[in-house]
């Protein structure tokens, strides 16, 4: 099935996160209702919460709305999260609109964060459940220190594919992994690794894809400025392999654009990722991610939910196209 189709199957339950989500950003402080409401409408695919309620059915939850609570968390942190990427890439466009730093101002746009994140841990002591707690708690962890990693990367040009591996990981796999173990634990937590391991490979293929789309998409499609992971000295996956393989002289001219973090050379780089075989290699990177996602959902019992986390992980893959 499509994105669209997946997205039907859980239409009921994605009402319920909205309305969860808008209640929670309720605030006697007006501007933090404003913001909230602002982030809120800027729409994006919230693919997080879709792995929470997909895994929650898939793992056999039927009764009650700890799901669709969990799901709201997981919406609300990892918008805390872009709050703040935002502020330390200098943003002026996520999902084809301003950024809240643009709109508001960097002050705004991270104590605006901080307060999703606070309201998150509430939502998630309400859930009762030490298993989430800790899921959540040290996950948050992880994501902080993949944001640090990547800042320790960037303008390097030296980072290996591990280092940028272990990036990823941290900043976009552990949110899925977390918003689908945490799914398992409050469904069937027999399901618990399985659903790790899932979510842990499709936000790593996700990653990938969309640091292949800094070269082959546009910023009408993809909400950002073609060449930000460039201007922002990022050293991607396809920038990397780049590197790898090609001559020497236009390995150079990559190196010094990611020292610098400048565009220059942008199209001259674009063409060259797309032309050596770099794009080749990271697409082949992410389809291994997104066949060991869908490998790790054997362990569950047929449905059209575990179906459902199937297409998704090939869905991943599609963006490309």
């Amino acid at each position: 099935m499509d994105f669209n189709a997946i997205l039907h199957l859980v239409r009921d339950d994605f009402a319920s996160v909205d309305a969860c989500i808008h209640e929670q950003l309720k605030s006697r402080v007006p501007l933090v209702s404003e913001v909230g409401r602002y982030i809120v409408q800027s729409g994006g695919k919230r693919l997080r919460p879709l792995v929470t309620l997909l895994a929650a059915r898939a793992c056999g939850y039927r009764d009650g709305n700890a799901h669709v609570v969990m799901a709201g968390v997981i919406e609300m942190l990892h918008t805390a999260t872009l709050l703040h990427d935002d502020v330390v890439d200098e943003s002026g466009l996520r999902r084809g609109r301003a950024t809240v730093n643009a709109h508001w101002g960097n002050s705004t746009a991270v104590l605006v964060g901080d307060y999703l994140v606070a309201r998150a841990f509430q939502m998630i002591a309400s859930l009762k459940s030490q298993d989430v707690f800790d899921i959540m708690s040290d996950s948050t962890c992880v994501i902080a220190e993949g944001e640090v990693l990547q800042l320790i990367n960037q303008h390097d040009p030296d980072t290996t594919e591990e280092r940028y591996l272990e990036v990823i990981h941290g900043k976009t796999a552990k949110m899925f992994e977390a918003a689908a173990e945490c799914a398992a634990a409050l469904s069937n937590p027999a399901h618990r690794e399985a659903m790790a391991t899932y979510a842990r490979h499709l936000g790593a293929a996700f990653q990938i894809i969309d640091d292949v789309l800094d070269y082959t998409s546009s910023a009408k499609v993809m909400g950002k400025n073609v060449g930000d992971d460039l201007a922002e000295g990022k050293p991607t996956l396809p920038l990397i392999q780049a590197m790898k393989i090609a001559a020497p002289a236009e390995a150079n001219m990559v190196r010094e654009a990611i020292r610098s973090g400048g565009l220059e050379h942008l199209q001259e780089i674009i063409q060259l990722v797309q032309d050596c075989g770099a794009l080749d290699y990271s697409l082949a990177r992410a389809k291994a991610e997104s066949d060991a996602a869908i490998a790790a959902l054997s362990t569950l019992e047929e449905s059209i939910w575990r179906d459902a986390l199937a297409d998704l992980a090939r869905e991943a893959l599609a963006r490309n196209h």
